[in-house]
């Protein structure tokens, strides 16, 4: 027994000493110097080699969209590289399509900077602001669900985006974290206060952002955040409106339903928002309300685990049930979902099963 013990530390210090090796060699060997980043033939920009891409980017005020804190998980930081780049990694391959190999898309946030970089990015990308905010507000919706209330210090002029849109969200250094992290959040408030925006964030186990804003996060704490991002937003058609939702997925459509009562929209719209039990559902008040203020809405709420404790009267099952249930074929619809990644996808092919049109089902999966 002792000699596996000697045996398993003498294997530990060998692998700290190499991780320690490896770290000294990026640091002396790994020296690429600078380099100039030509962003669509127009902007150059020079920065220090070595980093992704994605934060060489971001240190010039360049934001690209990324959900997962480049990480190489969400894959929505693709930008095309046109030189420099270097070959496609295996981190990267599950996230692009043929026809992205093809047109050299990658994602930046695992292409690294090591020597000059031709790239093209969409030009709505410099639109994107990084804000000074001020927490205003912290209360709990559900045991698991925060609202976190933001006002906009800087620019003055404060922040505008489409209602649907998000954000992403920067916290500073703390215990558990080696360096300041950030998420991408939906924006759950009206459009029309620019000086000021709501967020809903759910606890994630282990997450670095989200057991920040749920366990040290303060009134009066300032934060930064980039945006907005992002291409969920309301289109205008003729056609009636479906929003399904679950958890945290509710923020950018009850920004939408602002948008709507503001604009008194006329079009027949109905909201599933589905959940667990009675406790994990929230906003229930302010979504009854927008049955008053917006003609021709309804909200239609269901729990997939009621139980008699949760006295429950309302539907019962998963969203996709009242997919099943209230929705009929071939319907001229304009669908909205927001959820998890498996909800959006069962939704999704339930609704084409329908009849339901492909391009005019739009999605935000919350990872």
């Amino acid at each position: 027994m002792l000699q596996l013990v000697i045996g398993i530390l003498i294997l530990s210090a060998i692998g700290a000493l190499l991780a320690l090796l490896l770290e000294i060699a990026n640091f002396y060997i790994a020296d690429y110097g600078e380099s100039h980043i030509l962003i669509n033939d127009e902007k150059d920009v020079v920065v220090e080699g070595g980093n992704p891409l994605l934060f060489s980017l971001m240190g010039e005020g360049i934001y690209i969209p990324s959900a997962c804190g480049g990480k190489g998980t969400c894959s929505l930081c693709k930008v095309k590289v046109l030189e420099g780049g270097g070959p496609v990694l295996p981190t990267e391959t599950p996230y692009l399509d043929r026809s992205e190999l093809e047109g050299m898309v990658r994602l930046s946030c695992q292409v690294k900077v090591r020597n000059d970089l031709k790239i093209e990015v969409p030009e709505e990308i410099f639109l994107i602001k990084e804000f000074e905010v001020e927490t205003m507000g912290l209360s709990d919706l559900t045991p698991d669900i925060r609202e976190l209330c933001l006002k906009i210090l800087a620019p003055e002029e404060g922040i505008r985006f489409k209602p649907g849109q998000y954000i992403q969200l920067e916290v500073p250094k703390y215990k558990g974290t080696k360096s300041p992290e950030y998420r991408a959040y939906s924006v759950s408030s009206s459009a029309e206060d620019r000086q000021a925006i709501e967020l809903v964030i759910t606890r994630v186990p282990e997450g670095a952002v989200t057991t920040y804003v749920h366990e040290h996060l303060k009134k009066g704490d300032q934060l930064l955040m980039t945006g907005p991002y992002g291409d969920f937003f309301l289109r205008e058609s003729e056609r009636d409106i479906l929003f399904i939702a679950t958890g945290s997925g509710l923020a950018p459509i009850k920004s939408i339903l602002h948008q709507m009562e503001f604009r008194k929209t006329e079009r027949k719209a109905t909201l599933f928002f589905g959940d667990r039990r009675r406790y994990d559902l929230y906003y229930l008040e302010e979504l009854k309300a927008f049955e008053e203020s917006i003609p021709g809405f309804t909200f239609v709420p269901t729990l997939s685990r009621a139980t008699e404790e949760d006295q429950w009267e309302g539907e019962k099952g998963r969203v996709t049930d009242l997919i099943e249930k209230h929705v009929p074929e071939n319907a001229s619809l304009d669908v909205y979902i927001c959820g998890s990644p498996a909800m959006v996808d069962s939704c999704e092919e339930i609704l084409e099963k329908k009849g339901i049109a492909i391009e005019n089902i739009y999605y935000d999966k919350f990872e």
